[in-house]
């Protein structure tokens, strides 16, 4: 068996460039853009909707990714939407949300279902994102749920592109093994 699987005829697409850990498993409607590294024991299941992950983006050891079917009374469901330059810490658990561009969602941080993040956003370690909260660009948020702390300094700004391309490296050097 593979940890690239099919579900109901519908096969993952993987950019150029991606690494994907052997123990991670991705399966059904899921979209891995270019320079993406899905680190060990990830699961990323598109098994009720989709699940698109844009370039330079990293999912960090233990972390589950997964959506909300469509239904009477979401006709559209939750899929999962992550932009670029993202960085998903160790054990979090993305579901059915949107996330933005040049975000950090710190260790064990969990967003439900709804959630938008927009661009240029830091997510504490431990944070809980209810369903269906916007977490505002250029800002840090913290706590159980989740509360706005304060602006982002320029450098933490910078540090979002810089933490996604330290993992394109990364990733570069694993596929050279």
């Amino acid at each position: 068996m593979t940890n690239i699987r099919s579900f109901k005829g519908i096969t993952p697409k993987i950019a150029n460039n991606v690494y994907i850990d052997q123990s991670s498993v991705i399966g059904g409607d899921v979209v891995l853009g270019p320079d993406v590294s899905i680190w060990p024991l990830v699961a990323a299941r598109g098994d009720v909707n989709i699940i698109r992950i844009g370039a330079r983006t990293n999912i960090q050891d233990g972390t589950v990714l997964h959506v909300t079917r469509k239904g009477e009374h979401n006709p559209d469901g939750f899929p999962l939407i992550i932009g670029e330059d993202v960085t998903v810490g160790h054990k979090c658990m993305l579901h059915g949300c949107t996330l933005g561009n040049r975000i950090l969602v710190g260790m064990g941080a969990i967003i439900m279902d709804g959630v938008v993040v927009q661009d240029d956003v830091f997510i504490g370690a431990g944070s809980l994102v209810p369903p269906n909260k916007t977490l505002e660009s250029g800002y840090l948020y913290v706590g159980n749920p989740v509360k706005q702390a304060r602006p982002l300094k320029e450098n933490e700004i910078a540090f979002l592109k810089q933490s996604a391309l330290n993992y394109v490296t990364l990733k570069n050097d694993y596929l050279e093994q």
